[in-house]
């Protein structure tokens, strides 16, 4: 986006289109994130190959930690944006159903 663009408006305050905004985006990864872990419940079941509790011990590798700050900070980002003002109107990522159902 850039500085020219016009901010969406959906209420005389701005502020709140940029709550919305904000509250759009964590909406959308949470959809995304009860998907993904509702097949990650049905594999495992499938499976069978995970303990009770051991999701609740589980400690990323650091190449893991990396790639989850790297998504935690890009939503952080996005947020901030928003409450700026600065949110776009996007459709989701091209590569969405290769990054969240490939096998």
């Amino acid at each position: 986006m850039t500085g020219t663009d016009p901010e969406q408006t959906f209420f005389k305050d701005p502020a709140l289109d940029r709550a919305l905004a904000m509250i759009m985006a964590v909406a959308a990864e949470l959809s995304v994130t009860k998907d993904r872990l509702r097949a990650l419940e049905v594999l495992l079941e499938n499976v069978g190959t995970i303990s009770a509790g051991a999701l609740d011990g589980y400690r990323p590798k650091p190449a893991e930690a990396a790639a989850l700050a790297v998504d935690r900070n890009a939503l952080v980002q996005q947020l901030i944006e928003a409450a700026k003002g600065n949110q776009a109107s996007l459709g989701a990522p091209a590569d969405t159903e290769e990054r969240y159902f490939a096998q």
